[in-house]
């Protein structure tokens, strides 16, 4: 003898479509605001404030899979790997 699920009755699959239609109309909501104001979502802006300063140089080392992060633009001085590739140089994008 089959049993039935208690969760799942044909109501349950209504509730949560409306539910999914209530978070979308919600969404584009939002983004008519934003669009109407100029404003950009907290995504976007959470991206520009990474607390990383301006005059940070990025090396990579692709013989141990590493990266090291200094403050000038030399290339680091380690033990033992030598193939320091720059991947981030504040020099070329001023703005971040």
């Amino acid at each position: 003898m089959a049993q039935k699920r208690p969760g799942m009755y044909r109501g349950d699959r209504r509730r949560k479509e409306d539910q999914r239609k209530a978070k979308q109309d919600a969404k584009r909501a939002r983004k008519a605001e934003r669009r109407e104001s100029g404003t950009s979502g907290p995504e976007i802006e959470a991206a520009g404030t990474n607390g990383q300063g301006s005059k940070e140089f990025v090396w990579f080392s692709p013989s141990k899979a590493r990266t090291l992060t200094t403050t000038t633009a030399a290339t680091p001085t380690i033990e033992g790997v030598d193939d320091w590739t720059l991947v981030s140089d504040p020099r070329l994008n001023p703005d971040a």
